[in-house]
């Protein structure tokens, strides 16, 4: 079967994903010049092909909160900047333990461990080293859930440590595209992280490494990104869309106005279901702040089939319930392939009880405020 829109540069490229050919920078860029008019149906037409109606869903436990050496300039754990966030050391495993019964009760299918630091140290912290395993363990024994990993950069035994004890995808991401990095981050560099990835890929790992839109980059960058994570090779391309925080280098230089637009974000997400046909394009954190209500199901019609729901790092999310009611809107329905769970009772429960519903996610003390970390 022939996919045809009428746009010629959109229909090459979805033949071609279709027939195998993996498309390439120059594609990229002609692709984010087209409507997003074209663009969103084409890539829902090629996530289709590559994979079925399911979104799959996974959260995530900020498992030790700030004092992070690091500046990078969205996030509000760096020690750099004045976000008014709560620290706190690694958590004690059994309370990871609770954060992961949350998560499958509210339908994830992968639950991801992570802290906030340039990374958790064997030789340096090994107490902390042995709770992070310990927690590991715990979630494995007694949810359904896989477990993910995102705890910074590891050295090889690191690594192979975490695979032994059954990692599933370890998250490290690229943020932004290899040019514009540097005016992000200065404490580190786009290659430390890409070594990072390439390690825990080379050990067995399979990688979750996705962007950060609305930054101020240019959709040249938005494309090089995503070139670069077909260079290292991943399953999971979670797209963040920042929302500026308070006391952030990025947070007083945009406000609360991110410069992007709804249809930037469409036609971005779509461009990267044609770049990477076969990863999870998922939708992650500043979503329920740059797109109104009644626009969070569009990233869904356009390739997009993951999600992060519940709460993010140091900020709150909306309800599992309403995450599952986007899907539907979109005519996709919850992925159980880990985690076979009750989407109306997923949906039930934050209707009945909105105001005190405790996500599985973020801030274990929940004193979480809207924003993008």
């Amino acid at each position: 079967m022939v996919y045809e829109t009428g746009n010629r540069t959109v229909d090459d490229a979805v033949e071609r994903v279709l027939a195998g050919e993996t498309l390439t920078r120059r594609d990229g860029l002609a692709l984010i010049a087209q409507p997003v008019e074209d663009l969103a149906p084409a890539a829902d037409y090629v996530r289709a092909q590559f994979g079925d109606d399911t979104v799959d869903a996974c959260s995530i436990v900020n498992a030790k909160a700030g004092d992070c050496a690091e500046d990078c300039g969205f996030c509000a754990q760096s020690v750099y900047f004045d976000a008014g966030i709560d620290t706190y050391g690694f958590l004690d495993p059994e309370e990871i333990l609770e954060a992961a019964r949350r998560a499958e009760r509210d339908g994830a299918q992968r639950f991801g461990i992570v802290v906030a630091e340039k990374g958790v140290s064997k030789e340096n912290r090994p107490e902390e080293w042995a709770e992070v395993l310990r927690a590991i363990r715990l979630v494995r024994e007694e949810t359904d859930v896989e477990v993910d990993a995102s705890l910074g950069i590891l050295t090889r035994e690191e690594a192979e440590i975490l695979v032994e004890e059954g990692i599933n995808h370890y998250n490290h991401n690229i943020e932004t595209s290899p040019n514009y990095f540097p005016e992000v981050v200065d404490t580190h560099s786009f290659e430390d992280r890409v070594e990072t990835l390439e390690l825990a890929k080379d050990v067995g790992m399979d990688l979750c490494a996705g962007v950060i839109l609305g930054m101020g980059e240019s959709p040249t960058d938005r494309v090089d990104a995503a070139i670069a994570l077909q260079d290292i090779g991943i399953s999971s391309l979670p797209v963040n869309i920042l929302n500026p925080v308070a006391g952030t280098p990025l947070g007083e230089k945009f406000g609360d106005s991110p410069p992007i637009t709804t249809a930037e974000i469409i036609q971005t997400i779509a461009v990267y279901r044609l770049l990477h046909p076969d990863a999870r394009v998922r939708l992650t954190g500043g979503r329920e702040v740059n797109l109104d209500a009644e626009e969070q199901h569009l990233p869904f019609e356009a390739g997009a089939d993951g999600i992060l729901t519940g709460d993010y790092l140091t900020t709150s999310g909306q309800s599992p319930g309403d995450d599952i009611e986007v899907m539907e809107r979109a005519g996709m329905e919850p992925n159980m392939d880990a985690n076979d769970f009750d989407p109306e009772a997923v949906k039930r429960c934050g209707a009945e009880d909105d105001s005190d519903l405790e996500t599985a996610a973020g801030s274990a003390t929940s004193n979480a405020e809207p924003g993008d970390d």
